[in-house]
C-alpha cells in the first residue's frame, strides 16, 4: 500500500470514529439527560472532525509506522484527541453558553479506545506475523535486564525479519528476580545460566550490559563457557544512539575482552596539545604497532605525518589506508632503514618533526637468538641513530617502544632493547629533547604474537601448541598499546620508562583454551600440545624489576620506573666492543649489561 492510499485509509477510519463516537456518547447518556440539542451535537461532531484532522496532521497520526508503535505513539493519539475534544467543547460553549461535559468525556474516552485500538491492532497483527512460526528462530538468553537488555529485547521482538527470539533474562540484581521485562521473565542470575540454557533450550547468549568492562565480561563469559554456546555482546548504547551500529548488530566476544582488566582512559587534551597541527614522525610505521600509532595520531589532525619504514609494501599499505581518512594532514611515506645513519639524519633534518615515535625493531625472541647480530644492528644502533638525530635537530619529544622482555633478559632481543633504553636514558641527561620509553607486554594480534598462530592452528584443525603449561604473559591490545605511547609522550622527558598497569599475567594455556571456545570448538575437538620452552624464552615476564618499581601511578593505570642506566663512558665502551667483538661474546656481554652486571666493562674503563 502506497503512502497516499495509506493516508486516505486512516483519514476515513478516523472520520468514521470521530463522527460516530459523539453520537454513541449521546445515545448512552440520552435516557438520563434532558435539554441536549441535536443541532449542538451536529455542530460538535463537525467541529470534532475538522479539529481532529488538523491535530492529526500536526501530530503525524497518518504517517507513522504503527506496526512497531510504542507508548510514545499512544501519547500522540491522546494529545490529538484531547485538543479536538477541547475545541469542540469551546464551540459548544460559544453556541449554547454551556458544555455537554459528560458527553464530551465519554467521547474523549471512545476516541482514545477506538483510534488507539485501530493503530495498535496493526502492531498486534505484525507481532503475530513476525513470530507466527518461531521454530526456525534462535532462542536467546539475554544477560542484563537493564536499559540495554530492554532495548535489545524490544528490537528483537519487533524486527521486520526476526532471526532471534528472546526467551529469558538473567540479571544479578536481586530486586529484578522473577519480574518481567517486555513480557520476558528475569529467571535468575548469571550463576543460573547453565541451568536456564538446558531448561529453555537456549541457542545463543547475548550480554546486553553495554557499560560492562572487561572484568565483568570475563566473569560472565566463564559462566557461559561452561555450556559451550555462542556468546555475543550487544554494542554500546552510545554507538546505537549515534547510528554507528544497530541494536541487533551483536559482536562476538573477542579474546581481548577476556584480559581481565579494563582499558586505561587517556588525557585527550594533553595529547591533542602535543599532536594537533604538529609534524609527527613514526619509525616502523608499517608494523602492527607503528601503523596503529599512525591511526591514533591521525585522530588529532597533525600538520604532517611521516611514515618511515624499511618495507615498501607495509608502508604502501598504511599510506593508502590513511589517505582514505586524511582531512588536511599531509602524509609523507619514507622508505628508509634506521640502520642507515646518514639517511635517518637527512630525513629528520629535512622535516624537522616535533615528535618522534620510534616503533621500528626486531622483536621475535627465538629468531633473534639465531640472528643476534641483526638484533644488535637494528635494536641498538638503529635506536642510537634515530635518538641522536632527534637530539641534534631539536625534536621536542621522542618516545621509544620497548618491551617487558628488557627486564632481567636471558635473551638477545630483550637485552638489545634494554641497551636501547640505556641509550635513550643517557641522551635525556643533557638534551633539550624530552626522551621517554614505553614498555609493553605482549600485544594481541601483532605480527609474531601468539594469537594469530593459535587462530591458524585452530583453522587447520589443531593441535594448538603451547610451550609450557605454566607459562604466563602480560597482554594488551594493539590500540591500547598505541594510545599508551601517545600518553607517554605527554608525561615525561627525563628518560623515564612508562609501564601500563596490566593487571595479573595471563596463562598462555588459558588463552589457548578461551580462543578454542570462542572459535566454537571444544578441547576434545582441538587438542592442546605442550612443546617445551624455545631458545631465549622465560616462563614469565616482568614489567619492572625491584630497583625500578614505584608504587604510585603518574597517570591512572600507568606506572613510571627509572631504570638504572650505565654511565655515558661505559655505554660508549659497550657500543665500541659490540662493533668489533665476536657475536657469541657480544651475546654474553649484552645479557650481562642488561642485567646490570657491568664487571665486563670495568677493566676497560679504568
Amino acid at each position: 500500500m502506497n503512502y497516499r492510499m495509506r493516508y486516505m485509509l486512516f483519514f476515513i477510519i478516523d472520520s468514521c470514529i470521530v463522527l460516530s463516537a459523539i453520537y454513541m456518547s449521546y445515545w448512552l447518556l440520552h435516557p438520563t439527560i434532558n435539554g441536549y440539542s441535536d443541532k449542538v451535537i451536529l455542530i460538535s461532531a463537525v467541529t470534532l472532525l475538522v479539529s481532529h484532522h488538523i491535530a492529526a496532521y500536526f501530530f503525524h497520526l497518518y504517517d507513522r509506522i504503527w506496526s512497531v508503535a510504542s507508548v510514545r505513539e499512544l501519547l500522540t493519539i491522546a494529545y490529538a484527541v484531547t485538543i479536538s475534544i477541547a475545541t469542540a467543547s469551546i464551540m459548544q460553549y460559544i453556541i449554547k453558553n454551556d458544555v455537554y461535559f459528560r458527553v464530551m468525556v465519554i467521547t474523549w474516552m471512545l476516541h482514545i479506545i477506538m483510534i488507539g485500538g485501530s493503530r495498535f491492532l496493526l502492531r498486534v497483527l505484525n507481532d503475530r506475523e513476525s513470530f507466527g512460526n518461531t521454530a526456525n528462530l534462535k532462542r536467546v538468553l539475554i544477560v542484563g535486564a537493564g536499559q540495554g537488555g530492554t532495548m535489545l529485547a524490544k528490537n528483537l521482538l519487533h524486527a521486520p525479519k526476526p532471526d532471534r527470539l528472546p526467551i529469558v533474562f538473567v540479571d544479578d540484581d536481586i530486586g529484578k528476580q522473577q519480574l518481567k521485562v517486555m513480557n520476558i521473565t528475569v529467571a535468575g542470575t548469571t550463576k543460573d545460566i547453565p541451568k536456564l540454557v538446558t531448561k529453555h533450550r537456549i541457542d545463543e547468549i547475548i550480554i546486553a550490559i553495554p557499560s560492562l568492562g572487561r572484568i565483568g565480561i570475563q566473569s560472565i563469559y566463564k559462566d557461559c563457557a561452561k555450556i559451550n554456546l555462542p556468546v555475543k555482546v550487544m554494542p554500546s548504547i552510545e554507538d546505537v544512539m549515534t547510528g554507528k551500529v544497530a541494536v541487533n548488530e551483536m559482536k562476538e566476544v573477542q579474546i581481548e575482552d577476556l584480559l581481565g582488566r579494563d582499558e586505561v582512559k587517556l588525557d585527550m587534551i594533553a595529547i591533542s596539545n602535543k599532536l594537533t597541527d604538529k609534524v609527527i614522525l613514526v619509525t616502523g610505521a608499517g608494523g602492527s604497532i607503528g601503523s596503529e600509532i599512525c591511526r591514533q595520531v591521525m585522530n588529532f589532525q597533525p600538520k604532517q605525518l611521516i611514515l618511515l619504514g624499511h618495507g615498501e609494501n607495509s608502508i604502501y599499505t598504511i599510506h593508502m589506508e590513511l589517505l582514505q581518512r586524511s582531512s588536511g594532514t599531509e602524509l609523507i611515506p619514507i622508505i628508509a632503514d634506521i640502520q642507515d645513519r646518514a639517511r635517518i639524519f637527512e630525513v629528520v633534518d629535512q622535516y624537522q618533526p616535533d615528535v618522534i615515535y620510534h616503533a621500528a625493531a626486531h622483536k621475535h625472541v627465538p629468531l633473534m637468538e639465531y640472528n643476534p647480530r641483526e638484533a644488535v644492528k637494528n635494536n641498538i644502533f638503529g635506536t642510537k641513530n634515530i635518538a641522536e638525530a632527534a637530539h641534534d635537530f631539536g625534536v621536542k619529544n621522542f618516545v621509544m617502544i620497548s618491551t617487558d622482555k628488557a627486564v632481567n633478559p636471558p635473551n638477545v632481543m630483550g637485552a638489545t632493547k634494554r641497551v636501547a633504553e640505556m641509550i635513550v636514558q643517557n641522551l635525556a641527561k643533557n638534551s633539550q629533547t624530552k626522551f621517554a620509553a614505553v614498555r609493553f607486554g605482549n600485544v594481541l594480534g601483532s605480527r609474531g604474537s601468539v594469537i594469530p598462530l593459535f587462530k591458524k592452528q585452530i583453522a587447520a584443525g589443531g593441535p594448538v601448541t603451547v610451550t609450557h603449561r605454566d607459562m604466563t604473559r602480560f597482554f594488551m591490545t594493539i590500540p591500547e598499546a598505541s594510545r599508551l605511547v601517545l600518553q607517554a609522550g605527554t608525561l615525561g622527558g627525563n628518560g623515564e620508562i612508562f609501564v601500563l598497569d596490566m593487571g595479573e599475567p595471563v596463562k598462555i594455556v588459558g588463552l589457548a583454551q578461551n580462543l578454542i571456545q570462542l572459535s566454537g570448538f571444544t578441547e576434545e575437538e582441538i587438542k592442546i600440545e605442550f612443546t617445551g620452552l624455545r631458545p631465549g624464552e622465560k616462563m614469565y615476564e616482568e614489567l619492572l624489576n625491584e630497583e625500578e618499581i614505584q608504587a604510585e601511578h603518574i597517570f591512572p593505570g600507568i606506572h613510571i620506573g627509572r631504570a638504572k642506566p650505565i654511565s655515558s663512558e661505559q655505554l660508549e665502551v659497550l657500543l665500541n666492543k659490540i662493533r668489533v667483538e665476536e657475536i657469541e661474546q657480544v651475546k654474553s656481554m649484552l645479557i650481562d649489561i642488561a642485567n646490570n652486571n657491568i664487571n665486563c666493562l670495568k677493566s676497560v674503563t679504568r
